[in-house]
């Protein structure tokens, strides 16, 4: 899981929200100076006067379409003063001085407002003349203009966005954000105190629009209530024992600017907040929610709600920006791969029968985190372009959250200070080398650290920094950590290969009942006869589980999995294409390079890099 700004709670899905999500050189490089339009050459057949006037038409052009880019990138900042934090370490630095220390506006009417402001920006960019752009900016053109025009699709449906869900929703990720805000100095300590004094105007504004869905007809499943529910609880102990007051006095503790006498005025008056504000948040949430149970007109997938199937076609073109352009085709090439994936498993188990009797009992050769990545970065170097130092820590969720949160996370740093991450591990989810390994590849290296490190070192262009497309980042995590299976880790080659296919059909399979059941209305029974040749479904549970957790949180197996499948795809194709001209490490470099973007618009470049034979600037 990519966590960072770009996936912090928000308002409405917009181009800010996806994973951290967290993720160009032919998209950031400067071109040198202006260039030709393709109707004009800039050589001596073209008059001296002529030239002049489009070079400063070009230079015109593209000093406001940097300025544009500026004023929507700090629009967008500006709605929530925890996305800014984790986005800009110096605020000051990009012209932002005026703000307000909330969590921002959870309206209905401000996500109409917000729209509205997307919309009115879209035709500013519509206004440009990109034909005189320079490259870099010509791919940062294409790229908002995509996500623009996929953000249409939602239009009138904001009431189906689901804010709240098991692990991934707002109540989960929003405290440990909180106990990673940066307190850097005493400005940092009074910004986070002001800002936790209104999650109970932000959770309850999030109630009201929980109520709304109610009153629409699109509220949660009772299953859904109880296990929010069940992770509020985590939140509803005494102050002097909650995980919002130790994390935060370790902190202070550790701030050597304090004085004692200060530290002890920080402390009091985080627990005064604690008990007044955020633990009556969390009982104001349970208690509103509980009293909403009931209310789901719909069990099953998002297309039996009037406009659920509607919804669903924007959610996968917003979050996956896939090539496909049919639900029906993207499950079709779901599907083809999970078949070639099985076959290529048989394939090993009929050449190398051994590794049948190595599957349950085998073991990676280091179990260090440290070591883990340190190990990661060398064996990375041959096929990945090496990025600059940087500095991370692993951290182990707290046992308060390690109930309500996934097997590890990375934080997105802010863009002017990009060498120095955060990694969280839950150790309830990786108490094993088996999972910890491939874990850290997809979390650390090369997968969020490495790819994020490289980019912002990369890009020079801040509001490409900023943009999030969750299907690019976690597929090219889910890509790599798949690749970690098959690096020098204490594995045979035959098993690695074993595992990695294994690991990429499960994610198939998981994704394919994701379209499915919200597409095109699978029901349990259904879930379970598909399910019966790769899983043990006897127990119930299983199907629960399976079913409830894709109406919980629909498309979001599509957003690992569709971009590994798009990555994975250019990869064969590029094999296919260049034969031995191909180079792994410059395929991943173009990927790298080009950055965070819909795959429809990747793929363009990527044709075009083909035709260069595989050439990289």
């Amino acid at each position: 899981m990519n966590v960072s700004f770009r996936k912090l709670p928000a308002k409405l899905r917009s181009l800010f929200i996806a994973a951290l999500l967290l993720s160009l050189l032919a998209g950031c490089a400067s071109s040198g100076g202006p260039q030709p339009s393709p109707g004009m050459a800039a050589d001596e057949t073209a008059s001296p006067d002529t030239y002049d006037i489009y070079h400063q038409d070009t230079v015109a052009v593209r000093k406001d379409f940097d300025d544009l880019c500026q004023r929507f990138m700090l629009d967008q900042l500006s709605g929530s003063f925890l996305n800014l934090h984790y986005t800009l370490l110096d605020p000051e630095k990009y012209g932002v001085t005026d703000y307000e220390r909330t969590f921002g506006d959870f309206s209905l009417e401000s996500m109409k407002e917000e729209r509205q402001r997307q919309k009115d920006f879209m035709a500013e960019f519509s206004q440009i003349d990109s034909e005189l752009l320079s490259e870099d900016q010509l791919l940062t053109y294409q790229i908002l203009m995509e996500a623009f025009h996929s953000e249409d699709a939602g239009d009138n449906l904001e009431l189906y966005y689901q804010p709240l869900a098991p692990s991934t929703g707002i109540q989960a990720q929003l405290p440990i954000l909180l106990g990673e805000f940066a307190l850097r100095n005493r400005q940092d300590v009074e910004d986070y105190l002001t800002l936790l004094s209104d999650i109970d105007e932000y959770y309850r504004q999030i109630l009201d629009f929980e109520r709304a869905k109610s009153q629409a007809g699109l509220f949660m499943t009772d299953a859904c209530v109880d296990q929010i529910v069940e992770e509020c609880g985590g939140y509803l102990l005494p102050a002097d024992h909650n995980f919002m007051t130790s994390i935060f006095n370790q902190r202070i503790d550790e701030m050597e600017d304090l004085s004692d006498a200060e530290k002890t005025e920080y402390k009091s008056r985080n627990l005064t907040i604690v008990t007044e504000h955020f633990i009556p948040a969390y009982q104001l949430l349970t208690d509103g929610l509980l009293a909403l149970k009931g209310t789901c007109t719909n069990e099953q997938g998002l297309c039996y709600y009037p406009d659920g199937a509607d919804y669903y076609e924007y959610l996968v073109r917003s979050s996956t920006g896939t090539t496909c352009e049919t639900i029906e085709e993207l499950r079709d090439a779901i599907s083809a791969q999970i078949d070639e994936d099985l076959m290529a498993m048989s394939q090993i188990l009929k050449e190398h029968p051994e590794t049948a009797d190595e599957i349950d009992g085998y073991s990676f050769s280091l179990t260090d985190p440290s070591e883990i990545l340190e190990h990661l970065k060398i064996q990375a170097a041959e096929d990945f372009p090496e990025i600059p130092d940087c500095r991370y820590t692993a951290k182990t969720v707290p046992e308060e959250l390690s109930h309500t949160l996934g097997p590890a996370f990375f934080l997105v740093p802010p863009i002017d200070d990009y060498n120095n991450c955060i990694i969280y591990i839950n150790p309830d989810s990786t108490s094993d080398s088996q999972a910890l390994y491939t874990t850290l590849a997809h979390e650390g290296i090369p997968g969020h650290m490495y790819q994020n490190v490289y980019f912002l070192s990369k890009c020079k262009t801040d509001l490409r920094k900023v943009l999030s497309f969750t299907a690019y980042s976690e597929g090219w995590a889910v890509y790599v950590e798949n690749y970690s299976y098959t690096t020098d880790n204490g594995l045979s080659p035959e098993l690695g290969q074993l595992l990695a296919r294994n690991a990429a059909a499960s994610l198939g399979i998981h994704a394919l009942m994701d379209v499915n059941i919200n597409y095109f209305g699978w029901t349990k029974e259904q879930v379970k006869e598909f399910l019966e040749p790769y899983f043990d479904t006897d127990e119930d549970s299983l199907i629960d589980t399976v079913y409830n957790t894709m109406l919980n949180t629909p498309v979001n197996y599509l957003d690992y999995y569709v971009g590994y499948l798009e990555i994975l795809h250019m990869k064969n194709l590029a094999e296919e294409t260049l034969g031995r001209q191909f180079s792994l490490k410059k395929f991943h470099q173009f990927l790298l390079d080009i950055g965070p973007a819909p795959f429809t618009v990747i793929n363009e470049h990527f044709h075009t890099w083909l035709l260069t034979g595989g050439a990289l600037q």
